[in-house]
């Protein structure tokens, strides 16, 4: 399940998607994130669907692989759905024991449930498809606006990124520590969910433990390079805007603008 995450991932490729401006791939993953949350009915879903497809293929991200990072979050999936089917009221279809299925849970649990797989989907994308450093560039330009009022864009930036970084570097070392007690005789896999968290207690102390030393050896290296944060600080590769980045934020926008505008307005009428 560990190796099954894919967020903090990048999957390099010389892509339309891996191409265009962090800033502009960010900007795209916030209306992506806001445009979700304005969604009431399942009809906007299939055009959400599609742009996630038309992204992936435009991306060359194998599909397979985007889908492999809602393994982990099957639990929480599974979660979501069966509150929201046994919770919510409505008229009744089924009754198991003192819970009762209605036909407003059902809806409310298929749309909750696709809601989470489109968020996480979408969202694994950008760093699929920007590489730390470019992520890195691109969220202190959007925050650099922010330093009139004292808010260090640099070092906020650099502290995002390199904790999405270390999310696959740490789920790598807690897969190692797990291969080498196993080998001991430890057992996680047997026993009911409780005795499972209580087995995994003892992997706590040296994943933490690897965790300081790597962000020692992190610190050294940028010590030995001579970082001294964001002021006075150069690129190689400076961001500037070109024709495909105002394609995909144009597009982008007016296809988010219509998905919001589904909570106001009758989408079947347009169909």
């Amino acid at each position: 399940m560990i190796k099954n995450i894919t967020i903090g991932q990048y999957f390099p490729t010389n892509s339309v998607i891996h191409r265009l401006d962090p800033r502009i791939k960010i900007i795209i993953t916030f209306m992506f994130i806001v445009s979700l949350f304005f969604v009431t009915s399942f009809y906007p879903y299939f055009l959400i669907l599609a742009f996630i497809a038309l992204t992936i293929k435009l991306s060359r991200v194998p599909f397979k692989f985007v889908l492999k990072g809602l393994k982990p979050l099957l639990l929480i999936i599974t979660i979501t759905f069966l509150i929201n089917i046994f919770m919510t009221k409505g008229e009744v279809v089924l009754s198991i024991g003192p819970l009762n299925i209605t036909k407003e849970g059902i809806r409310q649990a298929v749309f909750m449930a696709l809601r989470l797989i489109f968020l996480v989907m979408g969202t694994s994308l950008l760093t699929l498809t920007t590489s730390p450093i470019s992520l890195t560039d691109g969220i202190e330009k959007l925050l650099s606006p922010l330093k009139r009022i004292g808010v260090p864009a640099h070092e906020i930036a650099m502290m995002m990124t390199i904790a999405l970084r270390f999310i696959p570097t740490l789920l790598e070392e807690t897969d190692k520590i797990m291969k080498a007690q196993m080998a001991r005789g430890a057992d996680f896999e047997s026993g009911n969910i409780i005795n499972r968290a209580k087995n995994l207690v003892p992997l706590l102390v040296p994943l933490f433990i690897n965790a300081f030393r790597r962000a020692d050896e992190l610190a050294i290296a940028m010590e030995a390079r001579c970082y001294r944060g964001g002021e006075n600080r150069t690129r190689m590769k400076e961001l500037k805007l070109n024709r495909n980045d105002i394609i995909a934020i144009s597009f982008s926008l007016i296809f988010f603008i219509f998905i919001a505008s589904t909570r106001y307005i009758n989408i079947r009428s347009i169909i």
